[in-house]
């Protein structure tokens, strides 16, 4: 594998871990907040749980090169992003903003599972 690859492959790793402790960030600061609804508390543990299971997929692949690792972060990228889909279709859609912040998840996910892919495939 050139050097390119190399760094490109350990850049989205870095990228996804980073993306992963924001997630898991968000959920404990939504949790520890106390004031926060029921709902929103349901949404942080679903993202901080997101975080945490994309962290231990990305650490199995950078050790082991599993297959098993790309299809199981698919699984729980689109379940992540069902929860997004559905919470946003509850609240009712309130335009574009709603539209670019769901477009940049769904690129976060996709890097993700990229970067989970090319660790495999070392």
């Amino acid at each position: 594998m050139n050097k390119q690859n190399k760094i490109l492959r350990n850049g989205f790793a870095l990228f996804s871990l980073i993306t992963s402790f924001a997630f898991v960030y968000y959920a404990v600061g939504v949790i520890s907040g106390g004031n926060a609804s029921e709902w929103l508390k349901t949404f942080a543990y679903v993202a901080g749980g997101y975080g945490l299971f994309n962290v231990y997929i990305l650490s199995w692949a950078w050790r082991s090169q599993h297959s098993w690792a790309v299809p199981a972060n698919m699984v729980i990228a689109a379940c992540f992003f069902g929860v997004v889909v559905m919470d946003v279709l509850r609240e009712g859609f309130q335009g574009t903003n709603q539209a670019i912040g769901l477009l940049g998840l769904a690129v976060v996910l996709a890097i993700n599972w990229f970067a989970i892919k090319k660790l495999s495939q070392r």
